[in-house]
């Protein structure tokens, strides 16, 4: 007895309708109705989202002491807190893909066609986070600190530093984000660099007929009265050099118009540099008005003598312009003055 070929058995393989339908019927379990694979990714979805919330702000509890005394800067442990909420996201954001069927194989090959086509675009963001890392590693400023933009002339403090950008709260109650590369590129001064104490200077010009030394006191001594102002103690020491701490007066110039006086002082915080500013100068003025000090302001002196040679006079009769014709004559100082005209004979000229 002959038998015709044996053919295995085969089980049909469920399609992908299938098998989401089945997966869906489980997870409704006794749910009298099924539930479309969409709503379960979705679901899952949320779920993962909420778990990557609740994990970035636990990190960031149990981490942010720990990393705030290994940087010791708040822009480095603010920076470092970022990262360890993106990389929670990331992750969550890996896993969602994964629910909905994509490999990460899949994601890295669709990352790196994507960034060959947006290169272009991506190359400035690219170089503004540069900029962050090498803003951060730098350290020219820190967040608290009082800075200033050389071009601008704009003060205030430095609110934050993040890879993209730098924000600064004016002393105008307004906020000024800069790109961290346009920042790196400008000329900032720092008046919060290490020591808050900022040295100040106030050019006063006497005459040459007043009391240089009780002027020169006077000054001293009204900067003195100045609260934030330092009255003296210790020479304080910038780099190799020792400057001293009281106000000093210096004399700066023997000028035309008269002794010009520099006063150098230090002020505890610059934070009211101009406030700091104008007390002392009002009370510099105060002082010296009572004093035998006159505070010196432009003039000159013509003098004439039988060496001056000779002087032009211009003398005009008022008639000037009437009909275009210029009335007015220039004599020397030794001749004669013209005998007034007639109008009436100017104009029939």
């Amino acid at each position: 007895m002959r038998f015709g070929p044996v053919w295995p058995l085969q089980t049909p393989t469920p399609t992908p309708t299938e098998t989401a339908t089945e997966v869906a019927t489980d997870i409704g379990g006794l749910l009298p109705f099924d539930i479309p694979m969409w709503v379960v990714n979705i679901g899952e979805s949320l779920i993962v989202v909420a778990l990557a919330i609740i994990l970035s702000r636990i990190l960031v509890r149990l981490l942010g002491r720990r990393v705030a005394r290994q940087f010791r800067r708040p822009s480095l442990t603010r920076t470092a807190l970022r990262g360890i909420r993106a990389g929670v996201y990331i992750f969550a954001l890996l896993t969602i893909l994964n629910i909905y069927g994509l490999q990460l194989g899949d994601i890295a090959l669709s990352v790196t066609v994507f960034t060959a086509v947006v290169g272009v675009v991506l190359a400035p963001i690219l170089g503004g986070l540069i900029s962050g890392v090498f803003l951060l590693a730098d350290q020219p400023f820190e967040i608290g600190d009082m800075i200033e933009l050389v071009d601008t002339g704009q003060r205030g403090f430095v609110e934050d530093i993040t890879l993209r950008h730098t924000k600064i709260f004016t002393l105008d109650n307004t906020f000024l984000v800069i790109p961290n590369g346009e920042i790196r590129q400008r000329d900032v001064v720092n008046y919060s660099a290490e020591d808050a104490r900022t040295r100040l200077s106030l050019d006063v010009m006497v005459t040459y007929e007043s009391d240089i030394a009780a002027a020169r006191t006077l000054i001293e001594a009204a900067a003195r009265e100045v609260d934030n102002v330092i009255s003296g103690g210790p020479d304080i020491r910038v780099g190799a050099a020792r400057y001293p701490a009281s106000p000093t007066v210096y004399i700066n110039e023997f000028a035309d118009h008269g002794v010009l006086l520099t006063l150098r002082y230090w002020v505890t915080e610059p934070y009211k540099l101009l406030a700091a500013r104008s007390r002392v100068q009002t009370n510099v003025w105060r002082r010296l008005e009572d004093a035998d000090v006159e505070i010196a302001y432009p003039h000159s002196h013509l003098y004439f003598d039988d060496t001056s040679g000779e002087m032009n006079v211009s003398l005009t009769n008022g008639l000037g312009g009437l009909d275009g014709v210029d009335r007015s004559q220039t004599v020397t100082g030794d001749s004669p003055v013209p005998p007034r005209q007639d109008p009436d004979e100017l104009g029939d000229e």
